[in-house]
């Protein structure tokens, strides 16, 4: 009869402990590749991070890089003026129904706009020479193939035939004006130091949602356009500081003779609003 050993015994725990532990680590390092297939987003812009990414670059950086915060703010009394009840609701109602005609509109005519409506609604520089306007649709319908035929993916092209949308911008060249709206993911103090802007892109976000209402109040079109992989190159060629990141591009003007849009039903109320 065969009989173990001490030390033969201990060898054949060592060898039995070391194969559950590669297993393990094979069956984690499966686990990992799984998850990153499924984290694997490529149509995520890479240039589009919000202030949780700059956190995570701030500890990595210099401290002393950045600008304290301002130990308080002078504070001055708000103005408000409160309407009446019916004044209240016949105004809502007024907003709703302007708000409710706004539609994304792709073919926009090349009739030039009063850029004082544009000044009035924005506040800031937009692109109106032609030969900018092209390079811009240029680099745009250059990436923009590329999201289409590599990284979108299948179901995303599909569902956006019902739109009839391809990579093909004639409007970036036709709309009068295109505005291009840039986050800033941090600014910088008189002394030089960068200066965090926190929630930078819902921020801005929020803003391209009252510039929306603003130009559709003075009665120009536009379609919500976020070019996918463009910003750095669309930041050079607009001279634009590398704390700048594009968020949204706008074409502004007049809806041509023979515009379309798609025939889409808005959700009511009660799919969009819950009371308690």
């Amino acid at each position: 009869m065969f009989f173990l050993t001490p030390v033969l015994v201990a060898i054949v725990c060592i060898l039995v402990v070391w194969i559950f532990k590669n297993a393990d680590r094979s069956t984690e390092e499966k686990r990992g590749e799984a998850g990153a297939r499924v984290e694997a987003r490529p149509w995520v812009d890479e240039d589009l991070k919000d202030s949780t990414d700059l956190q995570q670059e701030e500890e990595e950086e210099d401290v002393d890089e950045w600008q304290e915060s301002e130990e308080s703010v002078e504070h001055i009394p708000f103005v408000h003026i409160r309407y009446p009840e019916k004044e209240m609701v016949k105004r809502s109602q007024e907003f709703f129904e302007l708000l409710n005609k706004r539609r994304s509109v792709r073919f926009i005519s090349n009739e030039q706009v009063p850029m004082e409506v544009i000044d009035n609604v924005i506040k800031t520089a937009v692109v109106k020479d032609p030969d900018m306007k092209h390079k811009i649709r240029e680099i745009i319908e250059e990436e923009e193939e590329i999201n289409y035929l590599k990284r979108m993916g299948h179901r995303w092209v599909a569902d956006l035939k019902k739109l009839r949308t391809n990579w093909i911008k004639e409007y970036l060249d036709t709309a009068p004006v295109l505005i291009l709206i840039f986050k800033q993911v941090h600014g910088f103090a008189a002394n030089g130091k960068k200066k965090v802007h926190y929630y930078n892109e819902i921020s801005v976000s929020i803003a391209c949602g009252i510039l929306l209402a603003a130009l559709q109040n003075a009665g120009l079109v536009t379609v919500t356009t976020t070019p996918l992989n463009c910003g750095p190159r669309l930041r050079l060629l607009l001279g634009r500081p590398a704390h700048e990141k594009l968020l949204m591009l706008l074409p502004v003007g007049y809806p041509s003779k023979k515009a379309t849009v798609p025939d889409l039903k808005r959700k009511p109320l009660d799919q969009i609003m819950v009371t308690a």
